[in-house]
């Protein structure tokens, strides 16, 4: 993946709830004199405006690989991105990622690829590759603008929120994240994929495919995650009220603080 210059042009920003995008559309400012423009491509809403001083679209990839892949494609195609930065929640794998932590993807895998015995598992069929990377240069910018917004904690989600799930002291990852079509959400499953893929810092359901997309198109991708479990049989409690009252608002501060650095 190239990168480009990203200090001109418009950058997608993509989550695949709405609880996780909401705080951004909240903050989303008109382009120029008219209100942000909504568009409505392949049964999804693109929100453009500005958003830190820059030129955005706003949107909601919906879940999985394949509505990921959808999204990316029109942004590309339709849109004419220059990047494209995903921002949410995901399952904590690696041994040291916590809940509350941020996880941002230098690497970006489907753990659920498996053409054998005509190519090795995990390969992408005829691309020759299990792994696609993230733009170096946009994950240093969210790498920076994590650690900025996680150590003024309770200025960003609030002391009730931090309170209420536990935080203390949330630290910043970097590292494989890896992608499939399933919940991970058993202890079984999550002690599998770690032992099959032990640099796995954390497992969602989009970032693999997206990145995939922007290496057909050439475009620079990355992510950044919140990790709301792990991944284990305890992933399902207060997933909803979590992502509302955390996840939203660090992304909403992470995003807001990489795009002046773009």
């Amino acid at each position: 993946m190239t990168s480009v210059d990203q200090s001109t042009g418009r950058i997608a920003i993509i989550s695949a709830l709405h609880e996780e995008l909401s705080a951004l559309l909240a903050a989303l400012s008109p382009h120029g004199d008219a209100t942000h423009q909504r568009l409505r491509i392949a049964g999804r809403d693109f929100f453009l405006g500005q958003l830190a001083g820059r030129e955005v679209v706003l949107v909601l990839s919906k879940v999985g690989k394949v509505s990921a892949a959808t999204t990316a494609t029109v942004l590309a195609e339709r849109l004419g991105v220059t990047a494209m930065l995903f921002t949410g929640v995901a399952g904590g794998l690696g041994p040291d990622v916590r809940v509350g932590d941020v996880v941002v993807a230098r690497e970006f895998l489907q753990h659920d690829m498996d053409a054998s015995p005509l190519f090795p598992r995990h390969e992408v069929p005829f691309y020759v590759r299990i792994r696609f990377e993230a733009d170096p240069h946009l994950c240093a910018a969210l790498t920076q603008a994590s650690k900025v917004t996680l150590a003024n904690l309770a200025g960003t989600i609030g002391a009730d929120a931090v309170a209420e799930f536990g935080l203390h002291r949330p630290g910043v990852h970097q590292g494989l994240v890896i992608s499939g079509d399933r919940f991970v959400s058993s202890s079984q499953e999550s002690r599998a994929l770690s032992h099959e893929l032990p640099d796995a810092q954390a497992v969602e359901m989009e970032g693999a495919a997206i990145a995939q997309v922007c290496h057909d198109f050439g475009l620079p991708f990355a992510a950044v995650r919140t990790v709301s479990d792990r991944a284990d049989d305890a992933a399902h409690a207060d997933f909803t009220r979590f992502i509302t009252a955390v996840a939203s608002r660090y992304s909403a501060a992470i995003i807001q603080r990489t795009l002046p650095l773009l």
